[in-house]
C-alpha cells in the first residue's frame, strides 16, 4: 500500500479543503439566517426557508461527507506510515484536529437549532464564530508544512495576532455596516 501513500495524501488534502469550505460557509449562512429571522413577512419566511435549505444541503452534501473522507484518507496515511504518530508536531496537529471536531460538532448543533427556528446567537456572535475555523486552519497548515514544534511560542503568538486582526476586521466591518446598512 505504500505506493498509494501520495494518492491518499492528495485525497486527504482535497477533502480537508472541501471540509473547511463547508465550515467557512456554514457560519455565514447562520449569520444570514439570523438576520432573515429579524425581517418582516414575507421576506422572513422566504429567506428563512431558502437559507435553511442551503445550510441543510451544505451539511449533507459537502461538509459532513468531506469530514468523513478526510478522516478515512488521513487514517490510511497513518496506517501506511505509523511513524507519523511519533512526530511531536503531529501531536500538536492532532490536538488542533480535536478542536476542529469540536468546532464541527458545535456548528452542527447551531445548525440544528436554526433549522428548528431556535435563535440562540446574534449575527455578530456568528461572525466571530466563523473565525474559529480560520484559526484552526492556520495552525494545522503551518504545523503540517513546517513539521516543527521548535517555534511553537512564535506560532501561538502568530495565532493570537491573527485572532486580534480578525476581531478588528469584524469591528471595522460592523462600523461600516452601521453607517451604511446596504453595504
Amino acid at each position: 500500500m505504500a505506493e498509494y501513500y501520495l494518492y491518499f495524501k492528495s485525497l486527504h488534502i482535497i477533502f480537508v479543503v472541501t471540509w473547511f469550505a463547508g465550515l467557512f460557509y456554514m457560519p455565514r449562512l447562520f449569520v444570514y439566517q439570523i438576520e432573515a429571522s429579524e425581517k418582516l413577512s414575507p421576506d422572513k419566511e422566504i429567506l428563512g426557508k431558502q437559507l435553511g435549505l442551503m445550510a441543510h444541503r451544505l451539511w449533507k452534501i459537502i461538509t459532513g461527507p468531506s469530514m468523513v473522507l478526510t478522516v478515512i484518507f488521513g487514517s490510511l496515511m497513518f496506517y501506511i506510515n505509523p511513524g507519523l504518530f511519533s512526530a511531536p508536531w503531529m501531536h500538536i496537529k492532532l490536538a488542533f484536529i480535536v478542536l476542529l471536531f469540536l468546532y464541527h460538532w458545535k456548528s452542527w448543533r447551531i445548525h440544528k437549532s436554526l433549522q428548528e427556528g431556535i435563535f440562540k446567537y446574534s449575527s455578530r456572535q456568528m461572525r466571530l464564530w466563523n473565525e474559529g475555523a480560520t484559526l484552526i486552519l492556520f495552525a494545522v497548515v503551518f504545523l503540517a508544512v513546517t513539521k516543527s514544534t521548535t517555534n511553537w511560542i512564535f506560532g501561538m503568538l502568530g495565532l493570537v495576532g491573527l485572532a486580534v486582526l480578525l476581531m478588528l476586521g469584524i469591528k471595522l466591518y460592523k462600523k461600516i455596516q452601521d453607517k451604511n446598512p446596504n453595504a
